[in-house]
C-alpha cells in the first residue's frame, strides 16, 4: 500500500462526499425550513438522472442533458410541492412519511413505464474524458476531478445565497419563525415552493452526475437518500455548512473504510475472509461516525441556530 494509492482513495472519498452534499443540501433545507420529512427526495435525484440521459440521447449534447436534469427535477419538485407537499405542513411526521413514500412508488412506476427497467448509460464529452496526471504519479479521471470542483462550487454558492441575499434572509427567517415572516408580508407558500424546487434541482443535478459515473436506473435514489439523511444528522438540520462538512466526512470515511479495513484484516487472516469482514465493518463505519458525533453534539456539528 503506497501513499499515492491512499491519496487517490481520499480523492474518491471527497468526490463521493460532494455528490452526497448535493443530495443532502436540499434535504436539510426542506427539513430545516419546512419541518418536512421528504422520503421522495431520492426520486427527484432519479428524475434528474433520467432527464439527463433522455435529453443527452435525443440531442447528442451532454451539457444540455445536465441542464435538463436541473430544470426537470426543479420543475418536478415545484409541482409536487404545490399539489401534495403543501397539504402536509400542518400534519404530523407519520403522515409526511406515508405521503412521500407513496410518491416514491409513483415516481418509480412512472419512470419504469416511460424508460423501461433496463439501465441507461451516459457518454462523457471529450473535454471530460481521460485522466489528469497528479503529483505522486497518480492518473486520476478528469471527470471525477470536475465533480469535486462542481460540488464545492455549488456549496459556496449556496452558502452565499443563504447568508448574503434577500432570499437567503427570508429562508433563514422562515426557519426561525414562519408565522412572523408571513405576518410581515412574505408569501410563505411561494417561499416554500422556491426552497423545495431548489433542493429538488440540486438532487436532480447530483443524480445526473452520479449517473454518468455509474448508470441511470429505477430506484437509484433510495440508497443515496439513506446516506443523505446520515449527512444531515451529522452536519445539523438546516445547516448548509454542516451538510458540506458532514458529506465530506461520510464520503471519506466510507471510501477509506472500504479500502483500508480489508487490507488491515488481510495482515492476519486469509484474503477472502479479510475482505468479507473488512467490507462489513466499512459499511458500519459511517453509522459509527454518526453515533460518535451525536454523543458529543446531539444537534449535529452545526445544528445550532445561525450556524451556517
Amino acid at each position: 500500500m503506497t501513499g499515492a494509492l491512499v491519496f487517490e482513495q481520499v480523492l474518491n472519498g471527497l468526490q463521493f462526499g460532494v455528490m452526497l452534499f448535493l443530495m443532502a443540501a436540499g434535504l436539510t433545507l426542506v427539513f430545516g425550513v419546512m419541518g418536512l420529512i421528504n422520503l421522495a427526495h431520492g426520486s427527484l435525484y432519479m428524475a434528474g438522472a433520467f432527464a439527463c440521459a433522455a435529453v443527452a440521447a435525443a440531442t447528442g449534447s451532454y451539457w444540455l442533458g445536465l441542464a435538463a436534469s436541473l430544470v426537470a427535477a426543479a420543475a418536478a419538485g415545484a409541482i409536487v410541492e404545490v399539489l401534495v407537499i403543501r397539504k402536509l405542513y400542518d400534519r404530523d411526521h407519520l403522515d409526511q412519511v406515508l405521503a412521500t413514500f407513496a410518491l416514491i412508488l409513483m415516481f418509480s412506476e412512472g419512470t419504469r413505464y416511460l424508460f423501461g427497467s433496463f439501465p441507461l448509460f451516459l457518454n462523457l464529452p471529450d473535454v471530460l474524458s481521460g485522466a489528469v496526471h497528479l503529483p505522486g504519479g497518480i492518473d486520476y479521471p478528469r471527470f471525477r476531478l470536475a465533480l469535486i470542483v462542481v460540488g464545492l462550487a455549488v456549496a459556496f454558492f449556496l452558502m452565499a445565497l443563504i447568508n448574503r441575499t434577500r432570499l437567503g434572509i427570508r429562508i433563514r427567517a422562515g426557519e426561525a419563525d414562519r408565522e412572523m415572516i408571513a405576518a410581515l408580508g412574505v408569501d410563505i407558500s411561494r417561499l416554500y415552493t422556491i426552497v423545495f424546487a431548489l433542493g429538488a434541482g440540486l438532487a436532480g443535478l447530483a443524480g445526473a452526475l452520479v449517473g454518468t459515473v455509474q448508470s441511470v436506473q429505477v430506484g437509484m435514489g433510495e440508497p443515496v437518500l439513506i446516506l443523505a439523511f446520515v449527512v444531515v444528522v451529522i452536519g445539523g438540520i438546516g445547516s448548509i455548512k454542516g451538510a458540506l462538512v458532514g458529506a465530506i466526512l461520510v464520503g471519506v470515511t466510507d471510501t477509506l473504510g472500504r479500502f483500508l479495513l480489508p487490507a488491515a484484516f488481510g495482515l492476519f487472516m486469509d484474503p477472502a475472509r479479510a475482505t468479507s469482514i473488512g467490507s462489513a465493518l466499512a459499511s458500519m463505519s459511517i453509522y459509527i461516525l454518526m453515533a460518535a458525533v451525536l454523543v458529543f453534539k446531539p444537534g449535529g456539528l452545526y445544528g445550532k441556530a445561525g450556524a451556517r
